[in-house]
C-alpha cells in the first residue's frame, strides 16, 4: 500500500466520492480533554490500497466528509466508535451510514468483549501496531511523520479485520445482531439527548431524600446546559461530589453558598449566582422525578447475573455483551426491558429471565 496522502482540498475529496469503493475504513483523531463537544482533528480513510489522510480543520471539509459520511452505496468500517459518532456529529452534522463497528462485531463473534483495535488486529492479521502517538496533540500543523503513520495504521487494517469478522458472524448466523446493535448505536449518537433524570446514574443519589434528590436534579440539569452552551467538560462546571452535598445540605442562601464554595479548591466560585439560582429553582416536570430507589437485592442481581452468564457460555459469547449488571438492575426496578436489552438480546434473555423475575418482586 502507498504512503498515505494528506488531504487539505474539500473539492478533491468530493470528486473522489462518485468512484468510492463498496467499503472503507475509517477512523478520527480528536481532541476532548477541555471542552464538551469533541474538536475533530484528523480523519482517516482507507479505501482499498490507499489511505487518505483528511484535515477537517480546511474550510469545506466538514461538508465534504459529510458527503461521504452518508454515501449510501459506501459501507462505512470503524472500531470502538461511539466517540467518532459524537465527533462527526458535531463537526459535520452527519454520521456515518451505513457502518460497521469491528470491536462490536468481534464482541458478537465471540472473540473478545471490548478488544481494542491493536489486540484485535494481532489476533486476525498477525501484525502488532506502534501505540507511541495515542496522547499526541492531534490539532497541531503540521503532524509528525510518526503521528501520519499511527493515524494510517488506525484504518490500514480494517478491511482485513471486517472481512474475518464478517465471515464469523456469517457462520453463527448472527448477522442480524449486529445490524440491530448499529441501529440502536446510531440512532442513540442522532438523538443525542441529555438525560432526563440524570440524578439516577449517582449512586450519591440513593442516600438522598426526596428533596435531596430533586435538588440534585436541578443541579445536574443546569449543568449539562451550562457545559454544552460553554463547551466545557461537565466536571469543570461542577463536579459530582460537590452537586450532591449540595444537594443534601444546601446552603439557606446565597452568601452561604458562595462562603461553601470559597471553601473548596477548585469550586465554581464564579457560577455561585448561577447556581443558587438552578439549586433554588423548581423544576417544571420535577414532580414527576421518579421515586428514589432502594439499593438493588443483591442476591436477586446475582440470580440474573449467573442466568446471563450460563446463556452466554451456551453462545459463546464474553462477558458483558448480553447485559451489563446496571440493565439487570434496571429490569429489577420495575420488570420492564430497557432500551439496551431490546431486540435480539430480550430474546436470548427473556426465556432464562422471566422465571427469576417473576419470583423476584420489582423494587419500583
Amino acid at each position: 500500500m502507498p504512503a498515505p496522502a494528506w488531504i487539505d482540498n474539500p473539492e478533491y475529496l468530493l470528486r473522489r466520492l462518485p468512484s468510492a469503493p463498496p467499503r472503507i475504513g475509517i477512523d478520527t483523531e480528536f481532541i476532548r480533554e477541555r471542552t464538551y463537544w469533541p474538536r475533530l482533528a484528523l480523519v482517516q480513510m482507507a479505501l482499498e490500497d490507499e489511505i487518505l489522510l483528511v484535515d477537517p480543520l480546511v474550510p469545506g471539509m466538514p461538508q465534504a466528509l459529510a458527503a461521504w459520511l452518508q454515501a449510501p452505496d459506501v459501507l462505512k468500517v470503524m472500531h470502538s466508535s461511539s466517540e467518532d459518532l459524537v465527533a462527526f456529529k458535531c463537526t459535520c452534522d452527519a454520521l456515518p451510514t451505513p457502518m460497521y463497528d469491528t470491536q462490536t462485531a468481534a464482541a458478537l463473534a465471540g472473540l473478545g468483549a471490548g478488544m481494542g483495535y491493536q489486540k484485535l488486529v494481532e489476533r486476525i492479521a498477525g501484525v502488532t501496531l506502534a501505540k507511541g502517538e495515542t496522547r499526541s496533540d492531534w490539532l497541531r500543523r503540521p503532524l509528525s511523520p510518526a503521528q501520519l503513520e499511527y493515524a494510517a495504521d488506525d484504518v490500514r487494517h480494517l478491511g482485513a479485520v471486517h472481512d474475518a469478522t464478517v465471515a464469523l458472524l456469517r457462520e453463527q448466523g448472527r448477522e442480524d445482531w449486529l445490524r440491530e446493535d448499529m441501529e440502536r448505536l446510531l440512532a442513540g449518537a442522532a438523538r443525542d439527548e441529555a438525560e432526563r433524570w440524570p440524578q439516577r446514574s449517582l449512586r450519591a443519589a440513593h442516600y438522598l431524600d426526596v428533596d435531596g434528590q430533586r435538588r440534585l436534579l436541578r443541579l445536574l440539569r443546569w449543568r449539562e446546559r451550562h457545559a454544552r452552551d460553554h463547551d466545557l467538560p461537565r466536571s469543570w462546571v461542577l463536579d459530582n461530589e460537590l452537586a450532591a452535598a449540595l444537594a443534601r445540605d444546601p446552603p439557606g442562601d446565597v452568601a452561604a453558598l458562595q462562603q461553601q464554595l470559597e471553601a473548596q479548591p477548585r469550586s465554581p466560585r464564579k457560577l455561585c449566582s448561577a447556581i443558587w439560582q438552578a439549586l433554588s429553582t423548581p423544576l417544571d416536570d420535577e414532580a414527576a422525578m421518579p421515586a428514589p430507589t432502594p439499593e438493588p437485592d443483591r442476591s436477586a442481581v446475582r440470580r440474573l447475573q449467573d442466568a446471563v452468564a450460563r446463556r452466554s457460555a451456551e453462545r459463546g459469547l464474553p462477558d458483558g455483551v448480553l447485559a451489563s449488571r446496571r440493565h439487570l438492575e434496571a429490569l429489577l426496578e420495575d420488570g420492564s426491558w430497557p432500551e439496551a436489552l431490546q431486540g435480539w438480546r430480550r430474546r436470548e434473555l427473556e426465556p432464562v429471565l422471566a422465571p427469576l423475575l417473576a419470583a423476584t418482586p420489582a423494587s419500583g
